[in-house]
Order: structure tokens, then sequence, then C-alpha cells
């Protein structure tokens, strides 16, 4: 009876083992963020400080907020929205979408006008676009992305809108028109400083008096299924240690 007895445990012990086995949970999934196109630099940093600090890796999603923003209302898995600025989240929020506790502002961008080759083309100011070495510039679609927005705006209050218009050029996103410029199509780009602000050629920060303050803000999806995982890329990203790799990548600190 004693032999029985250690046999069926044996045995037992060796089901639960096969059976819990069996019912452990998959290994989490990876963070996925849609992140605004001027984040494409400075993220890359953010998510390598935040997975050597949790062992969580991110995987982005870049482009413009707008387009990421369509894509969240119409049920893109994502976790995490960080955005170009406070519209499209407050939007999202609206529809619960994302997370209203969750939101905050993280960052303040800065716009920059970029020449690849601005030192031999004179390119000092925003008034001496209407040299015509100019011929084009390139713009993020305002509809599409706040800093195409802000660009508009800043031409605008300039007085430079009339004569400068003929020579926009449009891209999808701030990453696009920077790549407009950076490939010859364009002989300079607005865009996010965070984006230039290492790049040969002349990087000049527009005025901000001449644009609306561009605060960036980020919420958590109401349908994350990493929310926990989202809760810490958060709190790390408001934190001294993405706050001071976002100072270091051209940001201002709200």
């Amino acid at each position: 009876m004693f032999f029985r007895y250690i046999k069926w445990i044996l045995c037992a012990g060796l089901l639960f083992a096969v059976n819990g086995a069996r019912a452990a949970p998959p290994p989490d999934a990876k963070l996925t963020v849609a992140a605004a196109a001027n984040l494409t630099d400075v993220f890359a940093g953010v998510g390598s400080a935040f997975k050597a600090k949790t062992g969580i890796e991110v995987v982005f999603s870049y482009a413009a907020t707008a387009e990421l923003a369509q894509q969240i209302e119409n049920g893109a898995p994502f976790d995490l929205f960080a955005s170009a600025d406070t519209e499209h989240i407050d939007s999202l929020v609206a529809k619960h979408k994302l997370t209203g506790d969750s939101r905050a502002v993280y960052a303040l961008g800065q716009l920059a006008l970029w020449i690849p080759n601005g030192e031999q083309n004179g390119i000092r100011e925003l008034k001496d676009l209407e040299s015509p070495k100019i011929r084009f510039i390139a713009v993020a679609q305002p509809k599409l992305a706040p800093y195409g927005q802000a660009a508009v705006d800043a031409l605008m209050n300039a007085n430079l809108w009339e004569t400068l218009q003929p020579k926009i050029v449009y891209g999808n996103s701030i990453s696009m028109a920077k790549q407009l410029a950076s490939t010859g199509n364009a002989d300079a780009a607005f865009t996010a400083y965070s984006l230039v602000l290492h790049d040969k050629g002349t990087v000049l920060k527009v005025d901000p008096k001449l644009y609306h303050p561009i605060e960036q803000a980020l919420a958590i999806v109401a349908s994350a299924s990493q929310i926990e995982a989202a809760k810490q890329f958060r709190s790390f990203l408001l934190g001294p240690g993405g706050r001071a790799i976002l100072s270091k990548s051209g940001y201002l600190l709200p």
C-alpha cells in the first residue's frame, strides 16, 4: 500500500507539472507604440534605454499624427499613442479610444528650417527663402502634421506666405519633408529641430512667436493588450530618464 501511495503521489505530481506547463501563459508580447514622425530619432534612444531598464522591447510605428489617430480610431492594435499635438489625443480620449487618466504632455516641439546647402545659398533667416536659389521648400501636410501647420503659420505671420507659397511642396509627414530636402528634391525643409540638430547644412530654429506652441501629448490606448508595459513606458518617458533624452534631442520640457 505504501508503494502504491508513493506511486500515486509521483504520478499526480507529474500530471500537475504537465498540466501546469500547458496552462502557463505565453511570453509577454512586445509593447507597440504609435509615434509621431518627429520622434523617429529620439524614440530610438528612449526605446533602448527603456529596454535596458525594464527588459521590455518596444516596437514603434511612425507616421503623421493625423494618420496614426485615424488608425487608432479604426481599432489599430497599438498600446500607446505619442502624438505631436494635444488635439488628436483629446479627440480620441473623448471617443474613449484612449484613457483619459493617462493623458499627459511629455514635450514641447521646436520648428526648424533645414537647408542642406544653406551656406552656399546664403540662407540666414526666413526672408532669405525668397532668393531665386531656393526653388522648392518642403513642408509636411498641415492637415496631417502639427509641424506642417506650424510651418504655414510661421510663414503667414512673417508675411512671407504669399511670395513663398508657389515654392511649397508637401510631404505626408515631417520625415518625408526632410527626405525631400536630403534627396535634392527640395532646397529647404521645415521640420522638427530634433530631426536635424546634428545634420550638416544650415539649421535655423524658427522664432516660436511665429507659431502656436507645439505641445506633444501621449495617452494609453483603451484597448491596449500590454497596459502594464504601456504604463511603465509612460512613467519612464515622463520621468528623469526620458526627460533627459528628450532635452538632449532638441525638445523643450513642459
